[in-house]
């Protein structure tokens, strides 16, 4: 089936993140499920009508646009993929507007809440609070991807250098540098786990829990939550959360935009310029409070 061939593409030729080919396969499923409403067996028979009636069972069903975009999305790189294949010749999403979105800033953690928990927290005992400790100040330190974190081996970290070996999306590899506290971190970190488990092999994980295994997504998401909750009272704890502080920060103590670009792995400046929002905000927040007519 296409859609299989579809898939073998964006995991070995396009080298997708396993978490984004199941997005894109959840979102061709649930196309297929709806065509076959209309006595459509394959999506590539779909016409640009149908894609329309699609979308708009799933706005008036409840779907936000932000995931009517993205679904609409797969089903674009679908049909992107079975032109280069020949299997059609005309692209029925061609045509078709993604409904407007409205713009959302990223949600951060204030800089003293991070030096809070960083510097004041009580960690748990033993090999669990080390790694929790890690956890957090790797993501915040790095602003790596979650996927980027869970993928760093032993042999990525290099303490003559004080740098890390990240591969991000696409697998395109990045170096990024840690400063000193985060360098003495690590090697600490490496020390414990040559105790826990012996001397480590390069292909090893770099973070494993207390047996010795590679930490598992789900975990660190729920210890991240944990975590930030304890020092900011806003819905949204993920690891991305720590992301977003992590750039928002270095902008506001003056760092270059292309700098935090390439540090974040962006392919493009525009994605970067995001979190410039931030800091204009808090500079218009504080120019009101501050400047004897900044209210008026």
């Amino acid at each position: 089936m296409l859609v299989e061939k579809f898939v073998d593409h964006l995991a070995y030729e396009k080298r997708y993140s396993a978490h984004t080919v199941a997005a894109y396969q959840r979102d061709l499923a649930q196309f297929q499920e709806f065509i076959n409403g209309f006595g459509m067996e394959k999506p590539e028979e779909a016409t640009d009508k149908v894609v329309r009636r699609w979308m708009m069972q799933l706005m008036e069903s409840g779907v936000g646009p932000r995931s009517v975009n993205r679904k609409l999305s797969s089903l674009r790189s679908f049909f992107r993929f079975a032109r280069m294949v020949g299997v059609v010749s005309t692209d029925p999403t061609a045509l078709i507007d993604a409904p407007k979105t409205p713009k959302r800033l990223p949600e951060f953690v204030e800089e003293k809440g991070m030096h809070r928990l960083l510097d004041e927290m009580p960690w748990p005992d033993g090999w669990k609070g080390t790694t929790d400790k890690l956890v957090l100040e790797l993501l915040y330190h790095t602003g790596m991807r979650l996927a980027e974190l869970l993928g760093l081996k032993v042999g990525d970290v290099d303490l003559n250098r004080s740098t890390l070996r990240v591969f991000g999306k696409r697998q395109k590899e990045r170096i990024i540098p840690m400063g000193d506290q985060m360098t003495a971190s690590a090697r600490l970190y490496l020390t414990a786990r040559s105790n826990l488990l012996g001397v480590p092999q390069l292909h090893d994980a770099f973070l494993v829990d207390e047996e010795g295994k590679p930490l598992a997504r789900r975990s660190v998401q729920r210890l991240v939550s944990y975590y930030l909750g304890t020092v900011t009272s806003q819905q949204k704890r993920s690891p991305h959360i720590l992301r977003h502080s992590f750039a928002t920060h270095m902008l506001e103590h003056g760092a270059d935009l292309n700098a935090v670009k390439e540090l974040l792995g962006h392919a493009n400046l525009a994605a970067t310029q995001v979190y410039t929002h931030n800091t204009v905000e808090k500079l218009r927040r504080v120019h009101a409070k501050a400047h004897p007519r900044g209210g008026q």
